[in-house]
Parts: C-alpha cells; structure tokens; sequence
C-alpha cells in the first residue's frame, strides 16, 4: 500500500494484495488498463424485482455474486421516511450478513449501524478512512472471494413486511465490485462480527473476539459505558493474544491510548481518518480505530480483551468488582483470515441488542426512600448530591436546596455511588445553600465517604451556618455528621453548608444532605 500525501489519507485504504491484477487501492495504478470488469448489483429500491426489496419479507439478499471477483464499495441510502417526516432511526433491529464462497455459517454479522461505525444508529455523521456515513452508509473494505458472495439484510423488529417496512429501512443499495481471474493464495475473507456485553471488569475481561485460523486483525470499533451514569473508566488495557499465548504479546495500556488520546477521551468529539472519538449516550464514549500499516497477524487464532492490566492499581479491579459497578461494552471487529473460519456466536434478538437503559443502578433498580419513610423520621428535606437527574427527592413546603461551586460525581459503588465535589486543587471549596423556613430549628445531618481513598485519603474541613465541624478524614467506611442548627441560625430563613479541601490534589465530598425536625 501506499499513501500519497497530495491527496491525504482518504485514498488510503486497506490493500488486498498489490498483485491481485491492480485490485489494492493504489493511485498509481490509476492509469493502468487493468483486466477485469466493473460490475454492480441494486437492490431495495422500487425498480429492482421484488425478492430484493422489504416489501416482500424480512430477509431480503441485496447481492448475490458470481466470482472471482472483489468488492469495493457498498452503499446503503437513509429510509425514505428520514426525508419526508421526523426520523426513525435507524437502529439495531437490522442486521447485515455477508457468505462467501456458499459457507452456511456468516462470516459477517453485525447490526447494520454499528457495521458502518454508527453504534446504535445515534451518528448523523461519520468519517473515517474505511466507512461514513452522513444521509447515506458507505464501506470501502476490499471483499475478495473466489466462488460466491451474498449480502443479505436482515430486520427482526415488530413490523411486517410491506411498504410501512420498505420506507423505515434502507430504500436503496448497490455493491460495487471487480472481476478478476483468479485470486493469490494469500489472500483472506473479509470478516465482521458484533458483539456487546454487561459485566463487572474487575472480575472478567469483555471479550470482543474469538477467532481461529490464519489472518490478520484490521480494526474495530468499540463503545463503553455505565448506563445512567456520566463517566467510565479508560485505565483498562486492550489485550490480544496470538496464537493461544497466555499472556498478551500485543497490549495497549489505556482504553484511550489505544485509539490516538491521552489522559481520557477529549471533551469533544474527533473524526480522523484511521482513529477517532464521539460521545455516545449518556456519558459514554466511542472510538474506533484501523490497523492498516499495522495489521496483527495470526496464524491459528486471535483473542482479543479489554480489560485491566495485570499491575494496574489494584483499585480498580476491587471497585469495579463491586455489584452496581457494571459496564456495558459493545464492538465490531473487523479482520480478514482464510476459510473455514470458527462459527461466530449467535447474534442475540433485537430487543438484547439495545443499549441498556439510562438507569444508575443499572443492572439493578435504584432503591430510594420513600415520603413516607422519611417523614416518619422528621425528615424535612432529603438530598442525595450528585444523583443524576433528580438530587432532591424530598422536601416538606418550604424547604429547598442548590449547590454553588464545584461538580458532580456518580462512579463510585453503591449504594452510596454519588457525591458532590471541589474542585481537585488545595482549599478548594463549594457550598450547599439550603432553603428553610424561617426560625426553623432542627438537625442537619450530612453523609460523607470515601470509597476510593482519593489522594491517599480525603481531608476536609465542612462547616454549617458558620460553625467548623473540624477536620473531616479517615471516612472511608462512611460516616453521618450532625450539627443542631437554632432558631436564630436561620432567622433569613437560610443555612449555608460549605466544603474545604485540604489535600494538595485532592478533593472535599458531600454525598447526602438531611434536615431532620421534630
């Protein structure tokens, strides 16, 4: 392969062999009267027969080619219904599969969004050197066969065949190939296979591939996340191991690093040509990246993990380890290899596909206190600090609260996963302002903890309507502060908490926040 620097990286794609009869993409062979036609096969749109369009069932083959041949390019049009209406996303109900040479068993099988680099259908846009996107999918992967190739779609979601199916799918396809006369010995089929799982990584790594026999890996894409939470880990390694080696030969450390960042995701997204980061769902993160110059190789099998390393800081996999703490991963990887290859995993029905809920507690449900309870109690105001969504979840007439200053957190373990925090930096401060009626006396009552040692150990100083608590630390197990607060403290018909952080690096935390009255 070569990459020509005057025309930048978009010619420069993924090579089958630069002696497969001028079939790699190379611009010098531009000019070359090369042998072998060019040839195409439509399919889903209103002139094409019947068998190939939704209308008439949910698996319908959009291809169905005559080798030897190569496919250059596929191309999939947005439904009708994005043009004329408010969009239905297109999302995982629909697969696509791809035989080669009459295999019984796919050799590619993905949901259609996440082939292209769209994981659940939620990009309007995607650029990368091998597939895009943007009002229309495109993949450039070169596909050698030497018998046979077929293509199929495949919907499983609610909706029956027909034209309401016909204009919420795919309106129109084509595959673009080149014949040829024969194909070299080493030359491999294309494979793709999707993949997601829920899990707690600090007992068991996410396995994005299993594969057996000779090729070579050449990319993925990859999402991960804690569904109804912001945040998630990036110091887990990306692990493969060749040829049933026991320790991994090839390890990237760092979920970021291995995709092109450092020192976490940017906060906004980058598209570039063989790697790049979006935003995906709530507080999650996608990447994907080509190995192009750097294919792995194997010759009897490729797994490939991610996972902590084996001297990452203990903490992580004892945090994450935790019930409450887990992650939901999903991938597509992409490599090619001689046939036969291992039977890919059963692809799960569409309603397993969906990304998880945004649920905190995920996969468990949230357990709150209820009005009741807490009245009982002489509860007037319930706060739980850096809860996304709702943080109050109590309060009588006349009670409120807001936070001044510093930020949220909700990565911990439950049942206390959530605080409010400083800034990390020394004598750092935020304030809870709390709205109360005036003259009320009662029992401020506030939960701190941590969990994760922060610095070695949180130190803190907290006051409460001017008065010092002391010195905060050694709360690691948790531990519930109580202050009265008189009459005269809240004659405004205010009561302000505030925070201080006294490690240089560190942080001050408040995770639960209680007005308690007779």
């Amino acid at each position: 392969m070569r990459l020509i620097p005057a025309l930048g990286m978009a010619i420069g794609v993924l090579v089958v062999s630069a002696q497969v009869q001028g079939q790699g993409i190379d611009v010098g062979d531009l000019s070359r009267l090369t042998p072998g036609r060019t040839e195409m096969q439509n399919g889903l749109w209103i002139e094409v027969p019947l068998e190939r369009k939704f209308n008439a069932g949910k698996r319908v083959v959009i291809a169905d080619i005559k080798g030897p041949a190569v496919i250059s390019m596929i191309h999939f049009a947005v439904p009708e219904s994005y043009m004329w209406q408010k969009p239905r996303r297109l999302d995982r109900e629909l697969l696509i599969t791809m035989y080669w040479d009459g295999e019984e068993q796919p050799s590619v099988d993905c949901p259609m969004v996440d082939f292209f680099c769209d994981p659940a259908g939620v990009r309007d846009r995607v650029d990368t050197a091998l597939v895009n996107k943007r009002q229309g999918w495109n993949a450039y992967f070169p596909m050698p066969f030497r018998r046979s190739a077929k293509i199929e779609l495949v919907y499983d979601g609610p909706t029956a065949p027909g034209h309401e199916l016909w204009r919420i799918m795919p309106c129109y396809s084509y595959v673009m190939y080149r014949t040829v006369d024969r194909l070299p010995e080493d030359v491999g089929y294309f494979h793709a296979h999707w993949r997601q799982d829920g899990l707690l990584l600090g007992k068991v790594d996410y396995v994005a591939l299993e594969a057996k026999g000779k090729g070579k890996f050449v990319g993925w894409n990859v999402t991960c996340r804690r569904p109804g939470r912001a945040g998630y880990p990036v110091d887990q390694n990306e692990k493969f191991y060749i040829d049933g080696e026991q320790t991994p030969s090839i390890e990237f450390m760092g979920m970021e690093d291995s995709f092109g960042f450092s020192y976490g995701f940017p906060p906004t997204e980058n598209l570039f040509p063989l790697t790049g980061y979006f935003p995906f769902l709530k507080g999650g993160a996608a990447a994907y990246r080509w190995f192009i110059n750097d294919a792995i190789r194997f010759e009897k099998s490729l797994k490939v993990t991610i996972g902590f390393g084996e001297k990452e800081d203990p903490m992580f996999r004892r945090e994450f380890s935790k019930p409450g703490t887990e992650l939901q991963f999903s991938s597509v990887c992409y490599w090619y290899q001689t046939e036969p290859h291992a039977p890919l995993p059963p692809m799960p029905p569409a309603a397993e596909r969906a990304p998880a809920p945004e649920e905190p507690m995920w996969p468990y449900k949230e357990s709150l206190p209820t009005a009741e309870d807490l009245r009982k109690k002489g509860v007037k105001l319930h706060m739980l600090c850096g809860r996304p969504g709702k943080q109050v979840i109590f309060a009588e007439p006349g009670f409120e609260a807001a936070i001044k200053g510093g930020h949220a957190w909700d990565g911990w373990a439950p049942p206390v996963y959530h605080c409010h925090a400083t800034m990390e930096a020394l004598n750092e401060t935020f304030r809870i302002e709390l709205t109360v009626p005036k003259g009320a006396a009662g029992k401020l009552r506030l939960y701190v903890i941590d969990p994760d040692n922060f610095r070695g150990g949180r130190r803190q100083e907290i006051t409460i309507a001017g008065k010092s608590l002391g010195v905060i630390e050694k709360f690691q197990e948790g531990r519930w502060l109580e202050q009265a607060v008189g009459a005269e403290e809240t004659a405004e018909g205010k009561v302000v908490i505030e925070a201080k952080n006294l490690v240089d690096g560190g942080n001050a935390v408040i995770s639960i926040v209680e007005w308690v009255q007779p």
